[in-house]
């Protein structure tokens, strides 16, 4: 990359920065064919209510609202080579300036325990469509549970701890920023990612859900039901 006025980096437009972006994922991909970059196609940078979610929750606390904007353009441009989710920690490859590369790392705090049972027992009465959950999809009515900043799923920033090998001395840089959005856009290919961030088993949902229902066709049909679902029973029913 060139340098402009006073020495600053020389304005690449939007898509100066995808194609330089797409060499580099071409050479990486030659030393690593697992790499797996987070690709924008339109406008939007989330597509589904989940993902969009977890970018409003973002967006909505004062310290990171004037910071992670700056990530935006960054991920449009498919500045994110790689992105990692694993339990509680993602990693993640950004590309910079002068074709820097530059690894982020951002870990999430485990959700706590009660705060888990509290959720799975108040979504397995909520949840109608078990067949949703068991497809990997969260029905809307469990957007109330993501949302919620004091109860629900979401981390807050106390919980979410970055950092960056770039040499930005600013509190939140544009590749982290990238990053955050980045995983949003990830769980837009795999929601159920969001329960391997916040290390809790996703399987615990589905099987309140499914006793939570089963019990009240039982009742509906004014049956008592004598036993619960046990887990060898929905391991073999839906294969998990």
């Amino acid at each position: 990359m060139g340098r402009g006025y006073n020495n600053f980096p020389q304005y690449e437009t939007i898509a100066e920065k995808k194609a330089k972006a797409a060499r580099r994922l071409e050479k990486l991909r030659k030393t690593n064919p697992q790499i797996r970059p987070i690709a924008i196609e339109g406008r939007s940078i989330a597509r589904s209510w989940w993902a969009k979610s977890w970018n409003a929750n973002l967006e909505s606390y004062a310290d990171y609202a004037n910071r992670i904007e700056r990530g935006k353009s960054y991920l449009k441009s498919g500045m994110v080579l790689d992105l990692i989710i694993e339990e509680g920690l993602v990693t993640a490859l950004v590309l910079g300036s002068g074709n820097k590369l530059y690894t982020v790392t951002v870990r999430i705090d485990e959700l706590p325990q009660k705060k888990w049972e509290s959720i799975l027992d108040i979504c397995g009465r909520q949840i109608s469509s078990t067949a949703e959950l068991i497809d990997g999809v969260f029905p809307p009515e469990f957007g109330e549970r993501f949302l919620d900043q004091k109860s629900g799923l979401f981390p807050s920033p106390r919980e979410i701890h970055f950092a960056c090998t770039c040499p930005d001395w600013a509190y939140m840089c544009k590749h982290v920023a990238a990053v955050l959005y980045g995983i949003g856009a990830r769980f837009d290919d795999d929601p159920l990612l969001f329960f391997k961030l916040r290390a809790v088993p996703y399987e615990d949902l589905l099987r309140e859900s499914v006793e939570s229902n089963l019990h009240q066709l039982l009742k509906n049909a004014s049956k008592k039901s004598a036993r619960t679902l046990t887990n060898v029973d929905i391991d073999s029913v839906f294969g998990l």
